[in-house]
């Protein structure tokens, strides 16, 4: 007979409610890969996942069904109380097929009579075109997304008016100066979806019996749930010391004074959470050799809190903090969900993806609407690309998933070059993307390069569409640049999805509308896939928030609020009202991303007069016909990306004279080429592309090919120009 043992763990994590329904957030994933270089024993949870599995089942729904005190006032609600029995015989294969393992049920799901409908389905008309051409299977996705959003309809209605999917309450951690409205929610009854939010952190805690509770906090949705967790677990388990870190408190709690979030946690850490958490497993779980040492902690002594970053140990080198750890999540139960056509947002949402970070911080790091004063984004460091390789094959490893979405800041184009490299020599099939700067690095060459190592998609920052603009905000770019550079992912075949701004300090109307014109061109020439526009937030660490007189705004307030502060409210002394844009401007770009109404005059996206854009209509078209500089740098590296070729010799007979030449036959995955050359050129070519191919480690530059030649041939930068080539750079031969 085997006796079972509780194991005692040093270290519990967990993500609160709701994040994200296809994959984890990566941060707790992280802080335990740092722990396990430690020998720390830590165990974590995606709790959004978890709550969401338990209501979403047929167990959940009857629950809820039963529990619905409050009867349902709407119509649509009404109709989907009287459909229960409906929802609770198909719930349980819902979720199996949004996870991937019910594939067949997207059959019945597309033949639109095995769904109970309500409100949501009602948009489906008009979708009818969107999903025209795509499978069964994404159509299904997204009516069993619809149906679960019906569902969350009726939780909002009837049951918990702050639940949503991706953010619970999200309005009570948004711009909360004051702790005092959240203080309140948190004295009231715990509502239905807190109860299970409970019963689930009862069994783990039981189970896991920790010392140390760690609550990490993304965004300001999760903060109601992680204030309601702490909360039920000091009331339950005192004798555990609970701990706050991620994304929320490193922006919004900076200079945190309220003594009682104190009543809920013992710590509070920001920035970079390897260190901090460190010292907190020394303090709380080895007192009697702690020396009282803290990094950038918030804590409460006589009844103040005061912020100790009394330690004298530098932060970890990234080449230090290990290997993410995904263990102990449900990484076979997340669901893949497609709510909106969107091909970016798609891919939030949709999919399991592994998270990395190729550095830290970010390289350009002058954006003047970004918090460049903080650390995380402040101090740059990149992490070497086979380094990066090794993790992304312990993951693979540990995940069974080769998808990858790299979350910098914004990845540096020299380390992307490097790391699709390493992943060309080592022979990897993963499929990565991330967030990048449109910056003239990214040429037609270095394109194909990302693409043919997995690269699928970027998203990067055109922010506002205007050169004073861009400039104001050092963005480092121009209109003209940034359409090269989305024609050049564009034409490798990678997506690319711009996130657009509106409202920036200072923006004119006219600036406004010139904007608008070049996304709507930018569209039309087909370099653009995706856009989302942001009305412009001012935040405190940001240039703009450190000095607003250099931007023309003045802050409502100066006074520090005791709770979150990082959003600041300002006046715009254009006096512009830069709100009544927003419909406008994000209709017409639905309308662009499904190439469509381009012909519109802009004031037709608008219920108020606008100016008439003063971009010339062909501005980007002539962008992007300007001639590229054909001049090669010596230090270029030249890799070949194709294989072997077959080779032939033959003579060739010319008034009487005759001389060998070669045929090189190439095989890529689509198609095949020859080329003939003079045979003496021939042979020199086949060793020099078998040195360059990406299979190798060493990579040659330009210089070192051209003196190869030298030695054996004259005239390099004839036969570099020659045909011959010139059809090898078409079919992967790059110069980066």
């Amino acid at each position: 007979m085997h006796k079972t043992f509780l194991l005692k763990t040093q270290v519990f994590l967990i993500t609160p409610p709701f994040t994200q329904l296809n994959t984890p957030y990566p941060a707790t994933a992280y802080i335990k890969g740092f722990l396990n270089t430690k020998n720390i024993s830590a165990t974590q949870a995606d709790m959004g996942i978890e709550v969401i599995l338990k209501l979403f089942s047929k167990e959940g729904l009857i629950d809820l069904f039963q529990s619905n005190n409050h009867h349902p006032k709407t119509d649509n609600c009404k109709r989907i109380f009287a459909l229960q029995d409906e929802y609770i015989k198909t719930i349980d294969s819902v979720i199996a097929f949004l996870q991937g393992k019910n594939p067949t049920l997207a059959l019945q799901i597309c033949q639109e009579d095995y769904l109970p409908e309500a409100s949501r389905f009602a948009q489906l008309e008009e979708l009818d075109w969107a999903f025209g051409t795509m499978g069964t299977q994404d159509k299904a996705k997204h009516l069993a997304t619809l149906y679960l959003e019906d569902i969350s309809d009726f939780i909002v209605e009837c049951v918990d008016a702050n639940f949503g999917f991706s953010r619970y309450a999200e309005r009570l951690g948004r711009s909360a100066n004051s702790f005092d409205e959240l203080y309140l929610a948190l004295q009231e009854e715990p509502t239905y979806i807190d109860e299970v939010l409970f019963s689930l952190l009862k069994k783990k805690i039981e189970t896991i019996q920790p010392e140390l509770f760690l609550i990490s906090v993304p965004f300001p949705g999760n903060l109601y749930s992680a204030f309601r967790s702490a909360q039920w677990v000091r009331k339950n388990y005192p004798n555990i010391k609970i701990s706050m870190g991620g994304g929320f408190p490193n922006t919004e709690l900076r200079s945190l004074s309220d003594a009682r979030v104190f009543e809920f946690f013992d710590y509070i850490t920001l920035d970079d959470g390897e260190l901090p958490v460190e010292l907190l497993v020394e303090a709380v779980c080895k007192p009697e050799s702690f020396e009282g040492q803290f990094k950038r902690t918030f804590l409460l002594e006589n009844e103040k809190v005061v912020y100790k970053n009394n330690s004298l140990k530098p932060d970890y080198k990234q080449s230090d903090v290990g290997t993410p750890d995904y263990s102990d999540l449900f990484l076979d139960k997340y669901i893949s969900v497609i709510e909106i056509v969107n091909p970016m947002h798609r891919m939030w949402s949709d999919g399991r993806w592994n998270k990395l970070t190729m550095a830290h911080g970010c390289y350009w790091g002058k954006c003047t609407f970004c918090d460049i004063s903080l650390d995380y984004i402040k101090l740059y460091e990149p992490i070497a690309a086979n380094l990066l390789c090794d993790r992304m094959e312990e993951m693979i490893t540990q995940t069974g998933q080769n998808g990858f979405h790299y979350v910098d800041e914004a990845a540096p184009p020299a380390l992307m070059r490097a790391l699709a490299l390493e992943i060309l020599r080592r022979k990897l099939s993963v499929t990565w993307w991330t967030n990048i700067r449109f910056e003239k690095s990214f040429t037609g060459d270095l394109c194909l390069l990302l693409k043919a190592s997995g690269c699928i998609a970027v998203s990067g920052g055109l922010e506002v569409a205007s050169d004073r603009l861009l400039k104001l905000i050092d963005k480092g770019v121009t209109v003209e640049q940034v359409a090269k550079v989305t024609r050049n992912f564009t034409e490798a075949g990678i997506m690319v999805h711009a996130y657009l701004m509106y409202g920036y300090p200072t923006q004119t109307v006219q600036e406004t509308v010139d904007s608008l014109e070049m996304v709507r061109q930018l569209f039309e020439v087909g370099v653009l896939q995706s856009g989302f526009w942001h009305q412009f937030a001012m935040t405190a660490h940001s240039p703009v928030g450190m000095y607003p007189e250099k931007f023309g705004v003045v802050k409502e307030t100066e006074t520090i609020g005791t709770f979150a502060n990082n959003d600041i409210n300002y006046v715009d002394k254009t006096g512009i009202d830069h709100d009544k844009f927003s419909f406008g401007l994000k209709k017409s770009l639905f309308n662009f991303m499904h190439g469509i109404c381009f012909d519109y005059e802009l004031q037709e996206w608008f219920d108020f007069k606008i100016p008439k854009t003063k971009i010339h209509p062909d501005f980007i078209t002539n962008a992007l016909e300007e001639t590229e500089d054909f001049n090669i740098k010596p230090t270029a590296k030249i890799v070949w990306l194709g294989g072997k070729p077959l080779v032939e010799y033959f003579t060739k007979t010319k008034k009487g004279n005759s001389w060998e030449m070669m045929t090189l036959t190439f095989h890529d995955k689509k198609e095949s080429f020859s080329i003939q050359t003079g045979k003496n050129e021939g042979e020199w070519l086949v060793q020099i592309l078998d040195k360059i191919s990406s299979s190798n480690s060493k990579i040659y530059s330009f210089k070192e090919i051209k003196s190869d030649f030298e030695t054996h041939l004259e005239d390099f930068e004839l036969f570099w120009y020659s045909k011959p080539v010139n059809t090898l750079r078409e079919f992967g031969l790059l110069v980066l």
